[in-house]
């Protein structure tokens, strides 16, 4: 049976084995942006990251940042133990509702409660489907 074994990150990486469980929540010092289709769907100088073992940075940025044209429920939620009930949103251009020329990405963000007692809802963005969460 192969052992496995433990890969050092390199200069300028992290690696998720060494993120804390329960998690951690970090302020981001540079600006943090969206981008989806083309488009900057986002852009803070205050957005945060939360670090859990096993897990990539996952970016949370104000909802007063985000372009609220590009976004629809996109249905459902689910329950984290440290965060509460997430609710879900894709991100869609053009005219979505006739399907012209628009481009969607189905639950591409969640909102929850900011860990640790903060006072105001945030979004969260998946790195999938199109999304990039871009630092700069």
């Amino acid at each position: 049976m192969n052992k496995l074994s433990r890969v050092e990150p390199g200069p300028g990486q992290e690696s998720v084995w060494d993120f804390p469980r329960p998690q951690r929540l970090e302020k981001v010092s540079e600006p943090l942006r969206v981008v989806f289709a083309g488009e900057n769907v986002a852009r803070t100088e205050r957005g945060f990251r939360v670090l859990e073992t096993s897990h990539p940075p996952v970016y949370y940025i104000p909802p007063g940042d985000v372009r609220q044209d590009f976004l629809i429920e996109g249905g459902g939620q689910s329950f984290c133990e440290f965060k509460g009930v997430a609710k879900y949103w894709s991100l869609v251009t053009g005219h979505w509702s006739l399907d012209v020329d628009g481009k969607q990405s189905a639950k591409a963000a969640w909102s929850c409660r900011m860990p640790f007692g903060a006072t105001w809802q945030s979004l969260a963005w998946w790195r999938r489907s199109g999304v990039s969460v871009c630092k700069g």
